[in-house]
């Protein structure tokens, strides 16, 4: 010690300023390798996916893999329903092919948005998007395109927009906003909302679109029944629904047609009963195996409306059925798939988004195939991700999407301040 100070350390001196041990050297190192591991297939990837791939729960993966084969087997099986009749009437074989694809890869874009956003800001955003969807189903009672004696489109430019189709996902988001709090609901505002879904049925209805109607009031019904509402209320709505749709019938001469050819379309088989007729040969045509791909003989303009309300009836003529009941039991394992993901959710919201997606879904494809099969009568609902047409294609896909993010969010890992940590450890 040298006038009251500490000798300095030579071996100190000689060691850099900005050299850092051993020991932060490792755990550097260490950091860098996990976060490696965090991004498989490169950082791009890895912010494009809202989870790594390796911490997705197996009921996500499952149907990611599902909704690719669903839309390939999808435009395969449109491509042959449609391409003799786009072949002689717009001299382009591929022409619904074309218009599917890029459909597809918009509906796509819209499944990996929903994908990366937060189920909470889509519930949020759901009760004023929902009222969006009423004024533009109001909008088609003034100013949409009628086709065959309904009005549920609007025309914008080279678009055709369907609202009512549109609306879906906004259904099945404010339902679960209303049922799953609702013993801690002011009345005022299960009044609103009530009235709210009510004016919506009655808006389609006016279209009209019985069916789209009824399968958005099954949806609700199914929500309202998961959120635990008490029977009385249930069945009382459930019969002011039925009475609701038998009114539709009884005023809307079409409707009655439909219901009395469904009874028996034999009795005018070249009128009423023809769209009926043609698709039961079609079924009938397909045998225990099916006539193969691309062989069908009564989509060469004997079936009407074959790349769309009708086009189980081609696929079951070309495969069979063994192909229907294989197409039933891929129904069956998305159902069992989406009741996995809502029991796992860890809160009602997310439970009553996933089975309402579930339902809408598959309820919607079931219906297609009963009418297609006779077991109920006429309607215009097409089949989810396989009849042509871009609205129905974007709004499947964005349920899916809904569907899954309510499996990712599941696992705790985002959705919330657990997200917000992940994001901030991996920049």
């Amino acid at each position: 010690m040298e006038h009251g100070f500490l000798k300095p350390d030579p071996l100190v001196l000689a060691t850099p300023p900005n050299r850092r041990s051993k020991r932060e050297r490792v755990q550097q190192r260490t950091r860098r390798q996990t976060r490696s591991e965090n991004k498989p297939n490169g950082g791009l990837l890895y912010r494009l996916m809202p989870l790594p791939w390796s911490e997705w729960p197996g009921e996500a993966r499952l149907l990611v893999g599902m909704t690719a084969f669903w839309c390939v087997a999808g435009l395969l099986v449109l491509g042959s329903a449609s391409w003799w009749v786009a072949s002689r009437e717009m001299s382009d074989g591929a022409f619904y092919i074309k218009r599917q694809a890029i459909w597809l890869f918009a509906s796509w874009s819209l499944f990996s948005l929903t994908l990366n956003s937060k189920l909470r800001l889509l519930l949020r955003w759901a009760g004023p998007a929902l009222w969006g969807g009423c004024l533009l189903i109001a909008a088609t009672l003034v100013m949409g395109t009628t086709v065959n004696g309904a009005s549920r489109w609007l025309v914008l430019g080279p678009l055709q927009i369907q609202p009512s189709e549109l609306v879906k996902p906004f259904v099945v988001l404010q339902a679960a906003n209303l049922f799953a709090p609702w013993s801690r609901t002011r009345p005022d505002q299960k009044l609103i909302w009530l009235v709210g879904f009510g004016a919506l049925l009655l808006l389609i209805l006016k279209q009209p679109n019985l069916s789209t109607a009824a399968l958005i009031g099954l949806t609700l019904w199914m929500v309202a029944l998961a959120s635990g509402i008490r029977w009385r209320s249930l069945l009382g709505t459930a019969l002011a629904g039925g009475t609701l749709g038998i009114a539709s019938i009884l005023v809307n001469e079409y409707q009655r047609i439909r219901v009395i050819s469904f009874v028996n379309p034999w009795a005018d088989p070249m009128g009423d009963g023809y769209q009926l007729v043609q698709s039961l040969l079609a079924i009938g045509s397909g045998g225990f195996t099916g006539q193969g791909y691309g062989l069908s003989t009564q989509k060469l303009q004997y079936l009407p409306i074959q790349s769309t309300d009708f086009i189980y009836a081609v696929f079951a003529e070309e495969f069979g059925f063994i192909g229907s009941l294989s197409l039933l039991l891929f129904l069956m394992l998305v159902a069992w798939v989406g009741l996995r993901i809502a029991l796992k959710c860890r809160n009602n919201q997310s439970r009553l988004v996933a089975i309402g997606c579930c339902t809408i879904l598959v309820g919607q494809a079931i219906l297609n195939i009963a009418v297609a099969s006779g077991s109920m009568p006429t309607t215009g609902l097409p089949l989810p991700l396989v009849s042509y047409g871009g609205n129905s294609l974007m709004s499947s896909l964005v349920i899916l999407g809904l569907l899954v993010r309510c499996s990712l969010e599941s696992t705790g890992k985002i959705g919330g301040r657990e997200g917000q940590n992940r994001n901030q450890l991996s920049s």
